[in-house]
Parts: C-alpha cells; sequence; structure tokens
C-alpha cells in the first residue's frame, strides 16, 4: 500500500498529466461542474486531486493513459485514489480510529 506522502505525490503527477492537455481538463471540468475561476480557486485544495483521480478511475481509458504516461501500473493509480480518498460512511479510517475506534 502507497504511504500517504506517495500517494500524494502520484496524485499531484495525474494532477499534471490531466491538466496539462486543453480536451482532458475540459472534460475533467464539466464531469465535476467546476468554472475555470472554481478550479483556480481549489488548486491547492486535497479535495480536487481526489476529485481527480475520481474521474480518472471512473474512466478506464483514461486511467490506462494517464498510467502509461506516468510510466507506473494503472492499480497505483487506484491505490493513490483509495489512500486519499475520504472514507466511505460507517467506514473507519486506519490511520484515526476516532472516538469508536480500538
Amino acid at each position: 500500500m502507497l504511504s500517504g506522502s506517495a500517494a500524494e505525490a502520484l496524485g499531484a503527477r495525474v494532477f499534471a498529466y490531466v491538466t496539462g492537455d486543453p480536451g482532458r481538463l475540459l472534460r475533467f471540468m464539466e464531469s465535476s461542474g467546476l468554472s475555470p475561476e472554481a478550479l483556480r480557486q481549489a488548486a491547492d485544495s486535497p479535495n480536487l486531486v481526489t476529485g481527480l483521480l475520481d474521474h480518472v478511475v471512473a474512466d478506464e481509458g483514461l486511467l490506462l493513459a494517464c498510467a502509461s504516461a506516468l510510466d507506473v501500473p494503472p492499480e497505483r493509480i487506484t491505490q493513490a485514489w483509495r489512500r486519499l480518498a475520504p472514507p466511505e460512511f460507517g467506514e473507519e479510517s486506519s490511520e484515526d480510529p476516532g472516538e469508536f475506534g480500538a
């Protein structure tokens, strides 16, 4: 499993891949509903990278193209997505068990 910092670094590379091409960026903006201004405002937000990873993982063709361009296995991008995504409702985070954790 990827460490948090490795997942963030890979997320930044995926971000650069998607935003480096106007067509890929436009598809992300359309699917997320972000305007150019909202994208600029969210640029430093970890939530933006997580949303972008959601977008890439949901599109197998984009995932495979991105993985190929970054010279990493697609599973590595999926691991980064899982690591950075918030836990589903009812799931406990492995890093922060909260008040009900062990």
